[in-house]
């Protein structure tokens, strides 16, 4: 995958048929609103490089403060007003994407249970034949009726597919679409695809993305989503420790310290964030990061290790994990680092795709006691809970 798959995620819509004083999408499922639930499955997707989240204008700083509460910040996703219809919400989404984005990703804000590897599948798909959509086969039989609700006819399931979401394209075929469509009202991307001469390529989806339409698809949803996001946890404990020497750069946490001395090492010898590795990689059970990143490769040589966090983090991602809290204890005589812990926070919190407040950092000395206490190095211990 290619970091220019972005995701739009239309959510304008007032879901009138779930008879709610406030749209479907902000309604609590299992104690979230829906729409967080969706946005977290792109958010937190590796494949996923931009999420655009498009929503009543009326409901544009509603959902701005509802994302900060959920950990959902950043520059990877953004919120913009949506319009009367779909395609035109869409649009909305579409205009603000960056000019190198390749493939885009339709998602309805309301179907809060789409997997990680439909989304993959659906992704790979428009990779490889410019358009596809999701969908399962038709499995009961289909009956035409007429105004009197009498049968006029049975229709052969044979090839039928019901649609769902996502739906993706190139992002110049679906600006393409658009406009030969005009005026045209569309139900979905793939009509806009098929009406402007687009091939458009079916990926089979998954009975449990449900679309929530009505009353009653709230308990059937909240029955799905606890089979399957009973939650796995993952603990990992890293630990490193560096000599300082003269003629070296002091980075901790990604931040460059005023010191007189600096780290040795392959890398800029980041003592924290290589902890921070060791135990990400450790409650995934994938080694170390020796293993990954090892000392005799001259691409690693002098490396912002944030770079390796970035690595590692992809990892974590793809094996399905997010972080829970990291907790972090750095062995330092020498600086004084009180002052940089706030800083690194945010630097941490930002490759590891998390907010800043589930990263906890603590700066400790060993009371002039060993190689720490006599300034010959610095340590690190770093405990993270990851979350499936």
């Amino acid at each position: 995958m290619t970091p220019t798959v972005a995701a739009i995620i239309p959510a304008a819509g007032s879901g009138s048929r779930m008879k709610l004083d406030h749209p479907k999408q902000y309604h609590q499922l299992a104690g979230t609103p829906i729409l967080i639930h969706t946005i977290r499955a792109f958010y937190h997707h590796p494949a996923i490089g931009r999420t655009v989240v498009v929503v009543p204008a009326e409901w544009l700083e509603k959902t701005r403060e509802m994302l900060a509460e959920h950990g959902l910040s950043g520059d990877t996703l953004t919120v913009v007003a949506g319009g009367q219809r779909r395609q035109d919400s869409v649009m909305a989404g579409l205009r603000v994407l960056d000019h190198d984005t390749e493939v885009v990703l339709v998602h309805d804000g309301a179907r809060p249970l789409v997997s990680a590897d439909l989304i993959t599948r659906s992704a790979k798909a428009v990779h490889k034949h410019g358009a596809a959509i999701a969908a399962v086969p038709v499995k009961d039989t289909l009956k035409r009726g007429d105004k009197t609700c009498r049968i006029t006819a049975t229709i052969d399931r044979n090839n039928l597919w019901q649609a769902q979401t996502p739906q993706g394209a190139k992002l110049s075929l679906l600006f393409s679409a658009f406009e030969t469509a005009g005026e045209m009202d569309v139900t979905d991307e793939a009509m806009l695809l098929e009406h402007a001469g687009i091939p458009v390529m079916l990926v089979e989806g998954e009975e449990t993305n449900l679309k929530i339409t009505r009353p009653e698809d709230l308990p059937l949803a909240e029955s799905i989503m606890q089979q399957k996001t009973a939650p796995e946890f993952r603990i990992g404990h890293g630990f490193d420790a560096h000599r300082l020497v003269e003629g070296r750069k002091l980075v901790l946490g990604g931040v460059t310290i005023p010191y007189e001395r600096g780290l040795a090492g392959h890398s800029d010898a980041d003592v924290l964030t290589h902890a921070l590795c060791d135990a990400l990689l450790g409650a995934l059970g994938a080694g170390d990061i020796g293993r990954h990143f090892p000392d005799n490769d001259a691409s690693f040589a002098n490396i912002y290790s944030i770079l390796l966090l970035d690595k590692v983090m992809e990892l974590v991602s793809e094996r399905g994990f997010r972080i829970g809290n990291i907790d972090i204890t750095i062995i330092c005589q020498k600086p004084k680092l009180a002052s940089f812990l706030l800083d690194m926070k945010e630097i941490l919190a930002k490759s590891c795709r998390t907010d800043s407040s589930a990263v906890n950092l603590k700066a400790t000395t060993t009371e002039k006691m060993g190689y720490t206490g006599r300034g010959e190095g610095i340590s690190c211990h770093a405990v993270v809970l990851l979350v499936k």
